[in-house]
């Protein structure tokens, strides 16, 4: 439309043009200002791009994660409910208003201070001592440092679920790649048979047998299809997605470098409390320990202050002063509540233990799967596919002059395309391996 009008214009140049007004070119500005409001207001595509599914590479898969994972939602959530109950956990308590009233006529009751013989008003506040409410405060403090930590520990757990699905998601694709490669050889197998067998040169159960190694790798795709299906719905629940939303197909073979150059070296970051699950358990034993020692401080009473005054007809009368002390009798249920206090203390340290030694046997088997299945890639690569590959392009030559037979050639064909299997197999072992040992050294996402 806009082309057509200047046309238009262009050939109506002969006519005489009237001149415009001050008001008209107000409103020709007023109207060109609000059409371009209205447009940048519009949704367009460069403006407002919707969020690319993930699936690309990692690094799509990570930030989908961390940003609507519903897990890690919540577990922020919860984190920040602990932070909140810092504050009030050393905060005084609220103070006791009382009215107490004298002198009330049975006959005639009235509850007004007015209408009494004297009316009391008090304000107590109790005030723990002995440095209580900065141990509350420090108990709150580090079960909130906990529930963070459990925080980054779930995100490292689920970061490496996302992870080990992605690289499925990947093997399943790559490896139909390769069967593709392999139909399409086996098509060109079966049609260099079939001119041969035209030629009288080799009998007809050269071509029936590459249409049945052929079938047969058709039925293989499909296997790795529905397998490529099963990884990516995996993947989805992994984001927290639904089973069947769209992925993007991957861009290159992932990878996960790990941080450790050792095992002795990762479990040196073990020891070291470097993992957030550690650090979790760590600081649920130092809120147990302040907790402890604020049950032991209950030996030591706290205090209670109070003002008041009297209230007679419509004067005061006198005024009030109150100190209060508890008095802790009860010295067998408090040394109970001590002892009940410091084991819990020592259960905490005790399960930090347990889970550095789980961790760290866990962290040895990822560690010894990841390496083996590097070294089967490395020869796998370095020798056998170059080898499988010369052999195959011998056996084809071969058979173009009669030199072997079909059979000696499928044969070639099926260990050079099963190597190329292999190494695919051995890479996704691989990754899924450095997903494990990731997820245990303890690199907060």
């Amino acid at each position: 439309m806009v082309t057509f009008f200047a046309s238009a214009a262009s050939r109506a140049e002969t006519f005489a043009r009237p001149a415009l007004t001050a008001a008209d070119r107000g409103a020709c500005t007023w109207f060109a200002a609000l059409l371009a409001g209205l447009l940048l207001a519009i949704p367009g595509q460069g403006l407002h791009a919707a969020e690319q599914p993930p699936g690309a590479d990692l690094v799509s898969v990570h930030a989908w994660l961390l940003q609507h994972n519903p897990d890690l939602r919540a577990l922020q959530a919860e984190t920040e409910a602990a932070e909140a109950q810092i504050l009030p956990a050393g905060a005084l308590p609220d103070p006791m208003a009382t009215l107490g009233l004298r002198g009330i006529d049975p006959d005639r009751p009235s509850f007004l201070p007015g209408d009494v013989d004297s009316a009391t008003y008090q304000l107590r506040q109790r005030v723990p001592l002995w440095g209580k409410r900065g141990l509350a405060r420090d108990a709150a403090g580090a079960r909130a440092r906990a529930a963070g930590l459990a925080r980054d520990a779930a995100a490292l757990e689920l970061q490496a679920e996302a992870e080990s699905a992605y690289v499925r998601y990947w093997h399943a694709g790559e490896s139909l790649q390769v069967i593709d490669r392999q139909i399409v050889l086996l098509e060109q197998v079966e049609e260099i048979a079939g001119v041969r067998y035209a030629l009288g040169m080799t009998p007809q159960q050269d071509a029936i047998r590459a249409q049945v190694e052929l079938s047969a790798t058709h039925r293989a795709r499909i296997q790795r299809s529905a397998a490529r299906d099963e990884a990516a719905a995996m993947l989805n629940v992994a984001l927290g997605r639904r089973a069947d939303a769209a992925l993007r197909a991957p861009a290159a073979a992932p990878t996960l470098p790990i941080v450790s150059p050792t095992l002795t070296a990762a479990l040196s970051r073990l020891d070291a409390a470097r993992h957030p699950w550690l650090q979790a358990k760590l600081a649920l034993a130092d809120a147990a320990n302040r907790d402890a020692e604020l049950q032991h401080r209950a030996r030591w009473p706290d205090i209670t202050f109070g003002i008041g005054l009297m209230q007679r007809d419509e004067r005061v009368d006198s005024y009030e002063l109150m100190f209060e002390v508890e008095v802790p009798l009860q010295r067998r249920a408090l040394r109970e509540r001590e002892r009940a206090a410091y084991r819990m203390r020592d259960a905490t340290v005790a399960r930090a233990d347990a889970a550095r030694n789980a961790l760290a046997g866990r962290l040895g088997v990822a560690w010894t799967q990841w390496r083996a299945a590097r070294a089967q890639r490395n020869v796998i690569e370095t020798a056998q596919l170059p080898q499988a590959d010369a052999n195959f392009k011998s056996a084809l030559a071969s058979y173009q002059v009669g030199e072997v037979d079909f059979g000696t050639l499928l044969e070639a064909l099926n260990v050079w395309q099963g190597t190329d299997l292999a190494r695919v197999d051995a890479l996704r072992d691989e990754l899924l391996g450095a997903a494990a040992v990731r997820a245990l050294e303890g690199e907060t996402p």
